[in-house]
């Protein structure tokens, strides 16, 4: 996790991120706000036993997003990185080796590095586990196309890391017309056991059935959201082992709040729930809990 320096709304992304607002606050008041959220949500965290490592975002560069570490890498069981291409040009800034070697100094082994961020010089993008999100244990791998998911990179991707891909696209309402979802993340949620998807935002009913049938399939616990469920980040969930190998869900407060009494019985039958506030990340940044998140199951040396 990458704890902020200088966050606030990124113009850079507000392009194609609807979640994001603008808040009648100076940028240093919102940073200090978005420092406080992120020091709680890591506070809760460890408190259950998940291991943290944070990382501090540096000022010599300007890059606003750096509280959403996953869309630019993606760490894995065998050892392998991916880095990923970035839509925002400030956005790119966030990559650093450094954070490797911290890993490296934590007692983690990185085998191969997988860069697909030369895709940037013809504008193709796929922004990590933002743009992806992964079934590890079944293999599979789930794609919204998007401005910042590239069909071909992705099928790529799956290659390179054996993942079935599937692909659909996925749509919000904004000003009373269909947009693409910029992030897969922000619909959808895997678990072990358990999917928690909003089958509302993809439109065409072949794509929906294929994505259902896939989950069914794996025999996931389909908990399928509404679309004001979803604008209030109840699909960017992301499932973590805590202390006794005791599961959570980490979701921030308000997707906890808009959820209903029987989702949220259904979603414990799987795992303990976490959450935390995290308002103006949120609404600034246009992310939430899932987002804060880049999970790391490379093994240890």
């Amino acid at each position: 996790m990458v704890r902020p320096v200088n966050f606030r709304m990124n113009e850079q992304t507000s392009i194609n991120n609807y979640f994001q607002e603008d808040i009648d606050k100076k940028n240093t008041e919102i940073n200090l706000l978005a420092q406080q959220e992120f020091d709680a949500f890591v506070e809760k965290l460890k408190h259950v036993g998940v291991q943290v490592i944070v990382v501090n975002d540096t000022k010599n560069t300007d890059t606003p997003d750096s509280i959403f570490p996953n869309n630019w890498v993606s760490f894995h069981e065998n050892g392998n990185v991916g880095l990923y291409p970035m839509f925002a040009e400030n956005r790119r800034l966030e990559r650093r080796e450094d954070i490797l070697e911290t890993l490296e100094v934590e007692g983690f082994l990185i085998n191969n590095v997988y860069d697909y961020t030369s895709a940037e010089a013809e504008n193709i993008f796929l922004e990590g586990t933002g743009s992806i999100v992964l079934d590890r244990s079944n293999r599979k791998a789930y794609c919204a196309l998007s401005p910042r998911a590239d069909e071909d990179l992705f099928i790529e991707f799956c290659e390179d890391f054996e993942y079935t891909p599937v692909i659909f696209n996925a749509y919000q309402t904004v000003n009373s017309k269909r947009k693409a979802i910029y992030h897969t993340n922000v619909m959808m949620c895997i678990g072990e056991t358990f999917a928690v998807v909003c089958l509302n935002s993809i439109d065409d009913k072949k794509e929906r059935k294929n994505v259902l049938s896939h989950l069914k399939q794996d025999d996931k616990d389909v908990i399928d959201i509404s679309e004001n469920q979803m604008n209030n980040f109840a699909g960017n969930m992301l499932q973590l082992k805590g202390a006794n190998n005791t599961s959570f869900v980490i979701m921030s407060q308000a997707a906890y709040d808009i959820l209903t009494e029987k989702q949220i019985n259904t979603i414990e039958k799987h795992s303990k729930i976490l959450f935390s506030s995290l308002k103006t990340i949120e609404t600034c940044g246009g992310g939430s809990a899932r987002c804060m998140m880049a999970e790391v199951f490379l093994p240890k040396h």
